[in-house]
């Protein structure tokens, strides 16, 4: 049932995406600063989300890292994961909406590039990665497995450490100072309070 759950979000993540990938696509890219850092990166962000639960799922080559619970202890931690993975999915929803066009999976500019401060990117500067890190929150609470559930919970200080710098040093090159001015009022994965108001005076 929990793992069900797991992959009924993935594919619910799927969905929400296909769209924007199709137009992302579409649309010329003026600076891509794609490494084998880079290709590195979200290989292993693919192989601790979908890989390693799939294995988890349907072999038995991780059954020597599963754990039991209790039924009660099962219950609660099933209801709490479910809780993170429906916040991880409305971020990530979120996230691409307020997004559009500008959104990409790697360290690219589009020649229509903006830079997106309304909606959600009002309070945070990147909601996608604070869903990944509820996603993977919810992981380690729905797998009961010391891999397939804690892989991306383990991985995402690296994908964090390595990434948000990256991608904010890309975006201080090609939107300046109007970048700068943004991040002194937003946080990078919670929102300040000044962010709070200022997103909540847009959605007004």
């Amino acid at each position: 049932m929990l793992t069900a759950l797991y992959f009924a979000g993935t594919v619910v993540q799927v969905i929400v995406r296909v769209p924007y990938n199709r137009r992302r696509r579409q649309m010329p890219k003026i600076d891509r600063r794609i490494t084998l850092a880079e290709y590195s990166l979200l290989g292993g962000l693919f192989a601790a989300m979908l890989l390693a639960p799939v294995a988890y799922a349907a072999t038995p080559w991780l059954d020597f890292a599963s754990y039991k619970l209790t039924p009660p202890m099962r219950k609660l931690l099933g209801g709490a994961g479910a809780v993170f993975l429906a916040a991880a999915l409305w971020l990530f929803w979120r996230a691409h909406r307020d997004l559009g066009t500008n959104w990409s999976p790697s360290l690219e500019i589009g020649t229509e590039h903006t830079l997106v401060t309304t909606g959600v990117y009002g309070a945070i500067r990147h909601p996608m990665y604070a869903s990944h890190l509820l996603w993977s929150i919810a992981q380690t609470l729905l797998l009961h497995n010391w891999i397939a559930g804690w892989a991306s919970l383990v991985g995402f200080p690296t994908f964090y450490l390595w990434r948000i710098p990256a991608e904010e040093r890309m975006m201080v090159d090609y939107f300046g100072e109007a970048y700068r001015t943004y991040c002194r009022r937003t946080g990078r994965l919670l929102p300040r309070l000044r962010g709070l108001i200022t997103a909540r005076k847009t959605e007004s």
